[in-house]
């Protein structure tokens, strides 16, 4: 009998017990790559970007039509004579650990970010000075009006004008941070991070939205963290992150296969999205300009004649449907697309290259290329590229590796035979590459500019009179001007645009936002 009514007592307990706490929400997302790289500043590698847009904040975000917004900022003026921005920073804003955000954060992050960004170093040779008011309000002075200082400080592409801690900012822009802690509305786990495996972030407790639930377009309006926990899965084998997805073990990827797109609309639960009109990819084959043979503008104009863009579009997307031919540096179907230099793309000639390459000075040389392994893009592209250059007869050190080490390795400026490079793949997105002066892999600010350091005083000075100049007439002259001189000193070798929805359970989120040019996690919620 006993028995029983303790059975009882504790059946009649239960009602009574603490409530259990609600399941956490957990977002898992395949993207494109492997985060390796946890500052945003010190990289273009756009995962590392996708990861900066998680744990920091932007004073500005650029939105769907690429017109800048405030962020951080609560309020800004800028002077009659267009010299004097002054920035007041929202009230409460906190870094991850609970620390306020103030102007001195934000002053050491854009110096260190106006170092290494081509961008960044573009808009501070123009800033006179970075001066704190207080710890909310700084002002930026400008030597002449410059009409990009808001766009530069909300674009996503290449390096991002992050807002890091004090302590961090002040790293040599040359030298990765150690640490990613930012005010943005997700902290980085990094006890939990497991390189080739999976990249963890939790909800920052101490984000703070924007007000008024401003709509959200692309990277401006408010963001929020939908979710408690977001774990950034990585999987090379493009089916077999589609059989998650398909599977419900994933919730997002970002970059599916081509060939893969039919299964996926039929899969039940999964929608294809379209992310944006600007939203392309565009692939790269950039050449280091430091050490022969491509110290001679010669030998970098011969690689022309080994690109059929063709071969690699169908190498790297397969559908027709999804990808374009474009003989140009400035995003094709884009307001300052032209036809600038096209002339010298497009003629494939495997023994005119050889020929244009010895004329240079080439004795056979092995040249090195980074070919990295992992990559769903970057790995086929640099095959084709590897095997264009050995049936025209040049002698090719293919130094296979992860990418992660890839974007490593291209960061040093010695000699191929010490540790150096010669030639690496990589692409950028059309959001930044239809504007000449966000389109960091147009310049050639030499040593000071991205890999490979491309070195024109001619495309420096184009590129600021694009800046300054006041109409779309002068601007769209400018461009076609600019991007012949590009192509003629051969900054990079284009190898076709495409396009590539996005796949996700759309019975299980809902919530992303359309973006352009960086997949972006924030705002989707767990149904």
């Amino acid at each position: 009998m006993l028995k029983y009514v303790v059975a009882g007592a504790l059946a009649l307990a239960v009602p009574f017990a603490a409530p259990v706490q609600a399941q956490e929400k957990v977002l898992k997302a395949v993207m494109h790559a492997d985060v390796r790289v946890i500052d945003p500043v010190w990289t273009t590698q756009t995962i590392a970007n996708i990861h900066g847009m998680l744990v920091y904040d932007t004073l500005f975000g650029n939105d769907a039509q690429m017109k800048p917004q405030p962020q951080m900022v609560g309020k800004y003026e800028i002077s009659p004579d267009k010299l004097t921005y002054t920035f007041t920073l929202r009230d409460g804003l906190k870094f991850g650990d609970g620390t306020p955000v103030t102007t001195k954060d934000v002053i050491a992050s854009l110096k260190r970010w106006g170092k290494k960004d081509g961008v960044g170093i573009r808009l501070m040779s123009f800033v006179d000075k970075l001066e704190a008011v207080d710890d909310n309000t700084f002002r930026m002075v400008l030597t002449k009006p410059y009409g990009m200082v808001l766009e530069s400080l909300g674009k996503t592409n290449s390096s991002v004008a992050v807002i890091m801690r004090e302590k961090e900012a002040m790293t040599d822009p040359q030298q990765q941070v150690k640490e990613s802690v930012g005010s943005g509305p997700f902290n980085f786990a990094k006890d939990q991070w497991v390189p080739g495996s999976k990249a963890v972030y939790v909800k920052n407790p101490h984000y703070v939205p924007r007000p008024g639930n401003e709509p959200a377009s692309s990277f401006a309006g408010t963001k929020f963290a939908g979710v408690d926990r977001i774990e950034l899965q990585w999987i090379s084998d493009p089916q077999t992150a589609m059989s998650a997805l398909i599977n419900g073990e994933i919730d997002f990827f970002e970059a599916p296969s081509i060939d893969f797109l039919p299964i996926l609309e039929k899969a039940k639960g999964v929608k294809l999205m379209k992310t944006g009109n600007l939203d392309s990819t565009h692939g790269m084959i950039r050449l280091n300009h430091l050490h022969p043979p491509f110290d001679n503008p010669k030998a970098r104009q011969a690689m022309y004649h080994l690109i059929n863009q063709e071969d690699f579009l169908r190498a790297v997307v397969g559908n027709p449907a999804y990808y374009r031919v474009c003989h140009g540096l400035i995003t094709c179907g884009s307001p300052l697309a032209n036809d600038g230099g096209s002339a010298m793309l497009g003629d494939y000639n495997p023994k005119k290259a050889l020929q244009l390459l010895k004329e240079a000075g080439y004795k056979g040389e092995p040249i090195t290329v980074l070919s990295a392994t992992d990559h769903v893009t970057i790995t086929p592209a640099t095959q084709v590229l590897i095997q264009a250059m050995r049936e025209a007869g040049i002698n090719v050190d293919a130094q296979a590796m992860d990418w992660g080490s890839v974007v490593s390795r291209r960061a040093k400026k010695e000699p191929p035979a010490q540790g150096g490079w010669n030639i690496f793949v990589t692409t950028t997105g059309g959001v930044g590459s239809s504007n000449p002066v966000l389109h960091t892999w147009i310049g050639a600010a030499c040593e000071k500019g991205l890999f490979g350091w491309p070195c024109d005083a001619k495309i420096e000075e184009l590129r600021n009179e694009f800046a300054f100049a006041q109409t779309d007439e002068e601007r769209k002259r400018i461009a076609k001007e600019l991007q012949t001189r590009a192509i003629e000193q051969v900054v990079y070798i284009p190898f076709g645009q495409w396009t590539v929805p996005l796949a996700y359970r759309a019975d299980r989120i809902d919530g992303i936002v359309p973006n352009t040019g960086l997949a972006v996690l924030w705002n989707i919620k767990k149904k």
